[in-house]
This record gives C-alpha cells, structure tokens and sequence, in this order.
C-alpha cells in the first residue's frame, strides 16, 4: 500500500525584533510535543500560498501581507510522504494568538536548533537563518582583500567565503586574523573554503567545501557550525545532502567570464535540481543581483557571486 501522500505550507514569520514563530504540536497530535512552523495543509483546488494565508488566519489569527518563498522539500516520514512548502512572511496584520490552542514562542533565528523538530523542519530551519546573498572573496594582495572585506561589511553582507585557494598559508592566517573579529562584530558568518582549511588556517564559522573534497566525504566534517558545498550537477547534490551539509552552491547557472568554457545551466535546470534536494541552494555563475526574485521564484535560496558584491 503506497503511503500518505501531504501537501503542507508553512509560514517562516518574523516579527519587528526579527525573531521566528514556532508552534508545538498538540498532545493529541501525531508526533506530541515536537516543534513545527505554524501552518497546514492544502485544501482541495488550495495553492500554496492560499493555504498559508487561509492556514495562519485560522492557527493565529492574522492576515498575511507580504510573503515568499523560502524553500520546498520533500520528506518521507514512516507512514506518509510530506511535501513542504516554506514562505518567508515579514508582514502581516493582526495580533498573534493560540486560536488553537497551541504553544507558541518567538524565538531568535540561531536559538532554533534548541528546539525539538519534527524531522522535515531540518532544511527549512537551516533556510531561515541563511540570507539571500553569498558573496565569495577571492585571491588578492592583503590590502585589497581588507578594503573587499570591509565593502562588503558596509553593504550589509552577512554570509562570506573566504575562497583564498591561491594564497600563501601565511597570506590567509593574516587575513583571517583581521576578519574573523570584525565578522563576528557584525554578526556575519565567514566560511574558509576546505582548501584553505588543509593549510592549517581554522578562524572562521563553518567550511565551505570543494567539489573535490565534497566527493571525498562519507560524512559531515565534524567540528564545524556551518558546513556548504559547491555542486555542478544532481549527483553532487545529492552527495551533499547524504552528508549533511547545511547548504549547496550550484553553478554554473549562466555563462561566466571565469569559467567560459563551462556549460552553464540555465534556468529550467537549475529550478529541476533545486527541487531535486532538500537543501538551501544558491545559484553562482553569472548572476547579477536583480536576478534574486528569479532565483527565490526558482526554488533558490539566494545568489552566491564575486563580482556582483565586489566595487
């Protein structure tokens, strides 16, 4: 006998202070006492976005203003097949309350691992305490990295990889010396890219890893808050995703000055392996940043890029 098969839309709702809702589930409820976004599933003829609106009027009594997409997965539980659909709602009308009956809390995006979760909340947690931009700092001399650093701190990036695969070991102890601080000041996560991390240099969030070293994982590198990956095609994804990583980098998307001889993706394949996986993924390769709304339509979470954040 084929399983359940659930379609469900959740609302990612912050508030003023830029915390999260979060309900727990009922004692009369399959899985008591784990903790969900609030929401529900879809009505007969319902989109989901329909059943967001319809759902969190009827859970918490407000009316949604403005929401979009934050991710979509798929999750197979022991005895139904949950498809998931997570907006991101930063307005709404009306007071938040128990309509019924469940507890509620607000809660600070880093503060959400401390909660119990139902299992298909995973990616959908790790989505709503990514941003929309992941900007990628390459090779260059010491000061023109810190003058790079610093535009992007002044910009409000709050995602970086410091991808210094060319330089001196010395070279990136000195920068992340400088930057790490300054990062962790501003609240900003910086990753170092893995080929970094084999020369010994460890000041940083979380590790972003290569292709190659992707490839080379049975398991998720311990030790790490943050754990990414670049991919290049579905395979690769869903090695990361085997692993545990807490997002992907797809590229080529387009065509690239970097990368010319490369074949990019384009857009109907990207938006098929991003609905492929059950991880944030953001597009790299050619992308500007007025092609975020394509990407977010897309299933992406975000754009990753050089040149588009840099001067």
């Amino acid at each position: 006998m084929e399983p359940n098969y659930l379609h469900v839309a959740v609302g990612v709702i912050s508030n003023a202070e830029g915390k999260l809702l979060i309900s727990q589930r009922g004692e009369a409820l399959a899985w008591a006492g784990l903790w969900e976004f609030p929401g529900g599933k879809l009505e007969a003829g319902e989109t989901p976005r329909q059943a967001l609106d319809r759902e969190l009027h009827e859970e918490l009594g407000i009316t949604v203003i403005s929401a979009e997409p934050l991710i979509t997965l798929q999750y197979q539980y022991p005895d139904v097949t949950v498809k998931l659909y997570a907006f991101s709602v930063g307005q709404f009308a009306g007071k938040v309350c128990s309509t019924l009956g469940q507890v509620c809390h607000w809660v600070a995006p880093p503060e959400l691992n401390q909660y119990a979760f139902l299992a298909a909340n995973k990616a959908v947690i790790c989505a709503a305490q990514l941003p929309a931009w992941y900007a990628i700092l390459d090779d260059a001399g010491q000061a023109k990295l810190t003058d790079n650093l610093d535009h992007l701190l002044a910009s409000g990036i709050t995602l970086i990889q410091a991808r210094l695969k060319q330089s001196s070991p010395e070279a990136v102890g000195r920068f992340l010396d400088h930057a790490y601080p300054l990062c962790q000041q501003q609240g900003v996560k910086l990753l170092v890219n893995s080929a970094v991390y084999r020369s010994g240099c460890h000041k940083a969030d979380g590790i972003h890893l290569t292709r190659q070293d992707l490839l080379a994982c049975q398991h998720r590198p311990e030790g790490h808050q943050w754990v990414a990956a670049s991919c290049h095609n579905l395979p690769e994804l869903l090695h990361a995703q085997k692993i545990g990583v807490d997002f992907a980098v797809l590229s080529p998307v387009q065509t690239t000055p970097s990368h010319p001889e490369a074949t990019p993706l384009g857009w109907q394949r990207f938006a098929q392996l991003v609905d492929t996986v059950n991880l944030p993924v953001y597009g790299l390769g050619g992308l500007s940043t007025g092609q975020l709304e394509k990407v977010r339509q897309l299933g992406g979470q975000g754009i990753a890029a050089i040149r588009a954040f840099s001067r």
